[in-house]
């Protein structure tokens, strides 16, 4: 099915016209998400919307996309600086969030649900606790209210504040070259299949350095963890565990459903197998969870039934 782009301001000319008649305020009062990520369209249904991760284009969702345009309509996103419009500069994080929630208003796109993986994930959590009744769910896989506290409970922003400045100030200094060479050894630990290596290194050469030192140093000084209390729609996280020694699976299990503690209906799975890019290293795995959570939130005022809307 062919796709339909949004990338900037480019709408039907009856769109521009209305705007521009009925109030000159209207054009500009969604004009943030447009500086904030390019987004593609594809397939009808229930309205999805799909963020990319670190570094990463909306490209990292093609194969979801293919597997459910039959059925749901996929706004795939590409955020600013990673391959989308121009980088937006400080504060990052807090701006497409806001922009997420204004695109679903201008769209008039009925409680959808939000998709996220990685920094995506952190988005989809800010986006849906600044906007409690706009979507129908949300997904995050492998991204986390709070990443410091994954590895370190006792982390607080007042923590890592030091640290995310010099993680701000490292990026800000890398050239394109030296860039792509930490990108592409981290993505190493991050993706089993050396193709998928090699796609997501294409990805991250289009992405700003200082853009990707932004985005890290606002995930470390920034917890979400209570105000995902806010969040009265389903989330499902996902947290990948095939990186995890054996040994320390256990620990990290905990680690998972302490950051989503405080959100009135969460779910918490695992992907055994896979690594961070969980939709890329087990689609077997991820392709039947997603599926099986957006028929859940697809009906109106379904209630979880025992052992999915808990932990497992």
């Amino acid at each position: 099915m062919a796709k339909r782009t949004f990338p900037g301001n480019m709408f039907p000319l009856w769109t521009v016209v209305v705007a521009v008649v009925v109030s000159a305020s209207i054009s500009g009062r969604f004009a943030e998400y447009r500086r904030a990520f390019h987004v593609t369209v594809a397939g009808s249904g229930p309205p999805v919307l799909l963020v990319p991760g670190l570094a990463t284009t909306g490209e990292v969702w093609d194969p979801t996309v293919a597997r459910l345009q039959d059925r749901y309509e996929l706004h795939v996103v590409t955020l600013a600086g990673f391959g989308g419009p121009d980088a937006l500069g400080e504060p990052f994080l807090p701006r497409v969030a806001s922009a997420i929630v204004e695109y679903v208003d201008e769209r008039r796109l009925e409680r959808p649900v939000l998709v996220g993986h990685s920094l995506g994930g952190f988005l989809a959590f800010l986006a849906a606790s600044e906007a409690p009744g706009g979507f129908g769910g949300v997904v995050a896989v492998d991204g986390v209210p709070f990443l410091p506290a994954l590895a370190n409970p006792a982390a607080t922003p007042e923590s890592h504040t030091e640290q995310a400045a010099a993680m701000r100030r490292l990026y800000d200094s890398m050239t394109s070259e030296q860039f792509l060479i930490q990108t592409r050894m981290a993505l190493s630990s991050m993706i089993t299949d050396p193709a998928d290596v090699e796609r997501a290194g294409k990805w991250a050469a289009r992405a700003d350095p200082g853009a990707v030192g932004t985005a890290i140093a606002e995930m470390m000084t920034t917890d979400l963890r209570k105000r995902s209390g806010r969040i009265n729609a389903p989330v499902l996280l996902i947290g990948a565990l095939g990186a995890s020694p054996a040994p320390m699976r256990g620990s990290f299990r905990d680690a998972y459903r302490a950051q989503v503690a405080a959100v009135p209906n969460a779910s918490v799975v695992f992907a055994e197998r896979a690594k961070h890019f969980v939709m890329l290293d087990d689609p077997a795995f991820f392709f039947p969870v997603l599926e099986s959570f957006l028929l859940r939130v697809s009906t109106a005022g379904s209630t979880p039934a025992d052992g999915e809307g808990g932990y497992r």
